[in-house]
């Protein structure tokens, strides 16, 4: 037990979008049980599929990105110095529901809408790892250096844009209401981040 409650969350979370994206990927029937569809949650009371949407992805260039993306920024935010692991849950399951309630405000006229993929929640931890650390610098496939802030914003502006174009079932949606969420419960969870953040742009200036 001691062994398993030494593996940060992250990797189990990255473990479980893995095993269950591909079961499900393999079983159309479960896939469609599990992913986000407006029609199920308003008219049927499928709530379920506001988690459980989470964690399937259309294909694996999906499923590896948001992965990655999870890889990069989690272990750090769930450390003592961030959030804890604790926190870190909370910013995670919080965002991946509110960026499927986003999609579900935005598609209420469309109950044939359906997305799945970790976007939203991925998004959260994104954004709340920025306001710890927004010039840190990561390698995007381990090769092209960029401040974390910069890919947050390429991240979710690439959403914005993607929101309206891409006809697939990732949810590009939840990208959005996952970033607000992870920016409002980290401001919950550490009061005067932000003043923190502001002083440490100020003082690159």
């Amino acid at each position: 037990m001691e062994a398993l409650s030494a593996i940060p969350a992250t990797y189990i979370l990255i473990a479980a979008n893995v095993i269950v994206s591909f079961v499900a990927l393999n079983n159309p029937a479960l896939f469609k049980l599990l992913m986000f569809e407006v029609e199920g949650v308003v008219k049927r009371g499928e709530y379920h599929r506001l988690i459980t949407a989470g964690f399937l992805h259309v294909d694996v260039n999906h499923l590896l990105f948001n992965m990655l993306t999870l890889f990069f920024f989690g272990p750090a935010l769930e450390s003592s110095g961030m959030l804890g692991v604790s926190g870190f849950l909370i910013v995670y399951f919080v965002s991946l529901v509110a960026g499927n309630l986003w999609a579900l405000v935005e598609n209420l006229k469309r109950p044939d809408y359906t997305a799945v993929g970790a976007s939203g929640a991925v998004s959260g931890v994104l954004v709340s790892f920025c306001l710890f650390a927004p010039f840190a610098l990561i390698l995007i496939f381990f090769i092209i250096p960029m401040p974390a802030i910069l890919f947050a914003v390429l991240y979710i502006a690439y959403s914005a844009i993607a929101m309206g174009r891409d006809k697939s079932n990732i949810g590009h949606e939840a990208h959005l209401g996952g970033a607000i969420a992870g920016l409002l419960v980290t401001m919950l969870l550490v009061p005067g981040i932000i003043d923190t953040l502001v002083e440490r742009v100020l003082g690159l200036l």
